[in-house]
């Protein structure tokens, strides 16, 4: 099924689009708030191993797609609001949180990303882009909530206890929650609308 089938399929309430900042997990979640947004973050805290792809080849829309994580949610956040200025409007923006996967195969929750998601809009609302969804509102209630901890959370949550599990240091993950420490944004597409700058 093509995404904008996909996309009939979505239920109205599931876009969010009344929203500036919308939040949803996975490709499936994509689907539902990305294709009519300006930027689409995918969120990943907990990155897969090097030459592994950052995000799907194809996320909807024709917006920009950044990724991001705990350390350069900030810097995100800043890319976001120039990038609203080049616009010359409000920027609709949609957070996508990667998630993990079961054993099975199937689709599980990452306390991880739902921190790194509440990162990026707790960010924004600091630049001023604060008019959030309720699941964007609570991603960011919940990385409030335990912004001093979070590097913690990353060693102690179940993808960080499978990586220990599989040899990975718990010093080398616990380094990825450590907040406002990249200014590097990575841009995995660049806008596809007129005028938009070149991918970094």
């Amino acid at each position: 099924m093509t995404q904008q089938a996909l996309l009939s399929t979505v239920p109205a309430a599931h876009r969010q689009a009344k929203y500036q900042v919308r939040f949803d997990w996975g490709v499936e979640g994509a689907v539902a708030v990305a294709a009519d947004a300006d930027v689409v973050v995918w969120v990943d805290a907990l990155p897969a191993d090097a030459g592994a792809p950052a995000a799907p080849a194809d996320l909807p829309g024709d917006g920009a797609v950044l990724v991001a994580g705990l350390t350069d949610a900030a810097a995100v956040a800043q890319w976001i609001l120039d990038e609203q200025v080049r616009l010359g409007r409000r920027a609709m923006i949609s957070l996508v949180a990667a998630g993990a996967t079961t054993p099975a195969g199937s689709p599980r929750f990452a306390v991880e990303d739902l921190l790194a998601a509440g990162a990026v809009v707790d960010a924004l609302a600091a630049l001023g882009i604060d008019y959030s969804s309720p699941e964007a509102a609570a991603a960011c209630a919940s990385f409030t909530g335990l912004r001093g901890a979070v590097a913690h959370l990353l060693t102690a949550s179940v993808s960080g206890q499978e990586r220990i599990a599989a040899g990975e240091a718990a010093a080398d993950i616990a380094v990825l929650g450590r907040l406002g420490t990249s200014d590097a944004v990575t841009v995995l597409r660049a806008s596809r609308q007129s005028g938009a700058p070149a991918a970094e």
